[in-house]
């Protein structure tokens, strides 16, 4: 395996092993399609049926419910997807089934019908259980015994989820609002499948990494490290007992509130303590999954236990997070659609078309760059695999010329609602080379100080929107607020997200013990679909709350939980340091 790590950092791309490069690429084409769907589903399931390009017409409420839990599931099965690879499958293979199963998923969704929404839904939620939590364990396989590169590996690997969401969300966006919204879904699956396709015919390149899981004795060749830091922990029979229950608990309530909502079919219709089913059984869920995760991490040696527990203080501040966050696809972009002025005419339109130009090719340009670079380091070894991604790149660039030829030749405009969303992935496409020499500096912060300042930096962004609507009446359904304002809270809301999501992963590999890579991967997963569902369940409250107060109140909510978080990250920044034992 040592060899086999070795031989990877032999080629280097931009300081970094060609290998990373080839996973950046296998995610950056499972995020356009997942991002490219995603940003349409909301405004598909929310659009007029009497429409020109119509959609389903469900209330909002409905369609963050089912969002919610579709969101929420899909970092639900990446635990099970990591236990698979860890002790069957391995990691690659996992990826290679994952992004096979999501390419029939995105087909079924191009049907635009109700069986196969829910069918391709269903799909894509085992195809990234599959695919998620294995393609970051390649990485940090990657990287062992070169832990400091860890920040600026994975930094540069979420760049690449960014650059697929960028596109994804441009291309997938734009066919949909503007031809159909079957062309959207249906790109997806097609760029889903050449980042299977790419990542099949490159797997030679990492040798035996990724191909099986790892054995105690391959991990370290310190014994006495190997029984401080890999103890046996086998999981008991009441063990699987609290997993049972608090997973049927929370399966339950993730399916039961969409249902409830859509269908009017409540599974939880009771009432023990008189304060709702749906409330009871998420409580006693999360009870029974603590006892769990607190008994085992107690049967750990000290220096463990503590690294663990820090783990899981990080986690509580990764769902606050992720409620937040995950507005930008949900509110912020119905926000978009029903209360941004988005049209242009003039020179406002062609100076639009002229950044929006800037835009579409400058980051293409710069990936392409890093694609012709892999080349050169690798065509002898994956020349196949280089052939497919550049068959993708092909169309990629060809769907953009498409795109701007179209723009340019209207004589006004107006912006795509879906639009907005590109603009959280072109700010980390830019400002993520920044963030990972800020981390590779001797200014590098705290994982605590990170954490505070991201959800601070988000915090701000949410009050650029509260003053933006402040002028919008109470109970107001549409208005035209400026696009400057939309613009604004996605660059803050940005930078307070590269500060918290890649270096997450980031320190997780680097407090766990190597055995519980996969399934503690799927922990951390666990914990962003806690926020996931909070997102769709705080985000479906914005008709209720904008009747009863205000606009500008529903993003105050979100303006003073992240900055009030935020402050209490930076003051746990001692403790938290001494809990992680030295590491950084």
């Amino acid at each position: 395996m040592n060899t086999d790590i070795e031989n990877l950092f032999k080629d280097k791309v931009l300081g970094h092993p060609a290998g990373l490069f080839v996973l950046f690429f296998t995610e950056m084409w499972e995020r356009f399609s997942f991002y490219g769907m995603r940003v349409l589903l909301v405004l598909f399931l929310t659009a007029p049926i009497l429409d020109s390009n119509p959609g389903w017409e469900w209330p909002r409420e409905h369609a963050l419910a089912l969002i919610g839990t579709y969101a929420s599931l899909l970092y639900l099965t990446p635990i099970l997807g990591g236990y698979i690879a860890d002790k069957f499958t391995g990691y690659k293979k996992a990826i290679i089934i994952g992004c096979s199963v999501m390419t029939l998923g995105h087909a079924c969704m191009a049907l635009e019908t109700v069986w196969s929404l829910y069918t391709g839904l269903a799909l894509l939620v085992i195809g990234t259980g599959f695919f998620k939590p294995n393609i970051t364990a390649v990485i940090s396989e990657m990287y062992r015994g070169k832990e400091s590169k860890k920040d600026g590996a994975y930094t540069i690997f979420y760049m690449g989820v960014n650059a697929g969401a960028f596109f994804g969300m441009m291309l997938c966006g734009y066919l949909a609002e503007n031809y159909g919204w079957a062309w959207g879904f249906g790109l997806a699956g097609i760029f889903m499948f050449f980042g299977m396709l790419q990542f099949w015919l490159a797997g030679g390149l990492f040798g035996r990494i990724g191909d099986k899981p790892l054995k105690a004795s391959e991990i370290t060749d310190n014994k006495e490290e190997q029984e401080e830091e890999e103890k046996l922990n086998p999981f008991t029979k009441f063990d699987y007992l609290l997993i049972g229950l608090s997973s049927l608990g929370g399966l339950l309530y993730l399916f039961n509130d969409p249902l409830s909502k859509i269908e009017g079919i409540n599974l939880l219709d009771f009432s023990l303590f008189g304060y709702g089913g749906s409330i009871e059984v998420v409580v006693i869920s999360l009870i029974l999954f603590l006892i769990l995760i607190i008994s085992r991490t107690l049967r750990y040696t000290a220096v463990v236990r503590n690294r663990i527990f820090a783990v899981a203080i990080f986690g509580l501040f990764t769902v606050i997070f992720f409620a937040t966050f995950e507005q930008n696809l949900g509110t912020m972009t119905i926000f978009a659609r029903d209360y941004t002025d988005r049209v242009l005419t003039g020179s406002a339109s062609m100076i639009f078309k002229i950044v929006d130009a800037l835009l579409t090719t400058v980051p293409m340009m710069i990936i392409t760059w890093v694609l012709y670079l892999l080349f050169k380091k690798t065509y002898s070894r994956i020349p196949y695999s280089n052939i497919a991604l550049a068959l993708a790149f092909i169309g990629i660039w060809g769907l953009l010329i498409f795109r701007l030829y179209d723009k340019f030749s209207q004589t006004g405009n107006e912006v795509e609602a879906s639009w907005f969303a590109i603009l959280n992935s072109f700010f980390i496409i830019t400002l993520a080379p920044l963030f990972s020499r800020w981390w590779e500096s001797k200014y590098n912060p705290s994982a605590a100080h990170k954490y505070g300042i991201g959800l601070i930096l988000q915090g701000l962004g949410f009050a650029v929107l509260v003053f933006g609507t402040l002028s919008i009446p109470q109970g107001a359904a549409s208005a035209s607020v400026s696009m400057i304002y939309l613009i604004l809270a996605y660059l803050l809301i940005t930078m307070g997200e590269l500060c918290v999501s890649p270096v997450g992963l980031s320190y997780l590999s680097k407090l766990v013990p190597p055995r519980m890579i996969g399934f503690m991967f799927g922990i951390w997963y666990l914990a962003i679909a806690i926020g996931q569902k909070l997102a769709g369940t705080l985000g479906g409250m914005i008709d209720e709350i904008t009747a009863n107060y205000s606009l500008s109140s529903f993003f105050g909510i979100f303006t003073v939980l992240c900055i009030a978080l935020g402050g209490i990250s930076i003051v746990l920044n001692k403790p938290l340091k001494r809990m992680m034992h030295g590491i950084r």
